[in-house]
């Protein structure tokens, strides 16, 4: 029987390239464990020529940020009809947007903190401070400032004095044009994976996250024992079965396919948060997806293996 060839697309040029190939490189090794003939693309200007000489029999996007996650290299391999593992590219754009994803989980029924958006003009032309002022009488102190799009934490900053917001929103908008400011929630961060099996989207156990610094941030995330991890999550049976349920509408309602990730807080009350949605989650030693994939009981190679099954059969 021959086996399915398996581009695995990492890199890219986005702020997050290095944290991509880490991910591709992860990846390749899992699914050559499954005696899978596995190669690692980058997505330059070769890319196109690439898939369009060789058609291995199905691509896995292990990009993060940019092209990778904004529907961008999907649209490609849709044009092309290559058959990959991820969301389609209509998908990625609605998780791509964070407003967007709030919007449509808060819609759908479920808790998300309050927020708002602003561009950079906004503040250049009515005036950073007053726009600052309005933000902070709006949604009140602790806030959290990230970028309306992008992964990894980047930029993102947490306030918890009204005198550390012109420095944060300065650091915030080196990474995007659009600041997302929203009401920061104490609790128990959380993240569930969603994969589709046969019988549908089902989440894997919460991974539950306590960084030392008390920001999950670029630095928490990838840095290996500047976070400690619990999978599965130090959670009641109600609040583990509430987290993987805001999880898996997540998945549905935002219209993911194959495999995602779920940011939430589990609040101080009670309350289930939904912060944001990734449609295609890092895979390195510091990732939360790999943790959650072991705790279920398989391996990162069985479960990416099945999806290229089902993205091949998916096209066929």
């Amino acid at each position: 029987m021959v086996l399915p060839t398996v581009a695995v697309l990492a890199g890219g040029l986005s702020h997050e390239r290095d944290v991509s190939l880490r991910s591709g490189r992860r990846l390749s090794a899992a699914l050559r464990e499954q005696d899978l003939t596995v190669e690692e693309w980058d997505t330059d200007a070769e890319l196109l020529v690439r898939l369009r000489e060789e058609r291995p029999d199905a691509a896995v996007v292990a990009l993060h940020g940019g092209e990778g996650e904004n529907g961008s290299v999907q649209t490609i391999l849709e044009m092309l009809k290559v058959p990959y593992v991820g969301t389609s590219s209509k998908g990625c754009r609605r998780a791509w947007d964070k407003p967007t994803a709030k919007a449509l989980l808060e819609k759908a029924g479920f808790d998300t903190p309050r927020w708002v958006v602003l561009p950079h003009s906004t503040f250049r032309e009515l005036g950073a401070q007053r726009v600052l002022d309005a933000i902070v009488e709006h949604l009140g102190l602790p806030l959290i400032l990230k970028p309306d799009q992008g992964g990894s934490a980047l930029g993102t900053q947490v306030v918890r004095d009204a005198s550390e917001l012109p420095a944060a929103m300065v650091g915030c908008f080196a990474y995007g044009d659009t600041v997302l400011a929203e009401r920061f929630i104490d609790g128990v961060e959380v993240a569930v994976t969603v994969v589709e099996r046969d019988g549908g989207p089902q989440a894997l156990p919460a991974v539950e996250i306590v960084p030392e610094s008390g920001v999950y941030d670029y630095t928490a995330r990838y840095t290996a024992g500047l976070t400690d991890f619990f999978a599965p999550a130090r959670l009641s049976e109600e609040a583990a079965k509430a987290v993987g349920e805001l999880a898996v509408a997540a998945h549905r309602v935002i219209g993911l396919r194959d495999i995602s990730r779920t940011d939430a807080i589990v609040a101080e009350d009670g309350t289930i948060q939904f912060l944001e949605v990734n449609s295609s989650p890092g895979l390195t030693e510091t990732s939360t997806v790999p943790m959650a994939v072991a705790c279920s009981g398989t391996s990162l190679g069985a479960l990416f293996g099945d999806l290229v099954s089902r993205a091949i059969q998916r096209s066929a």
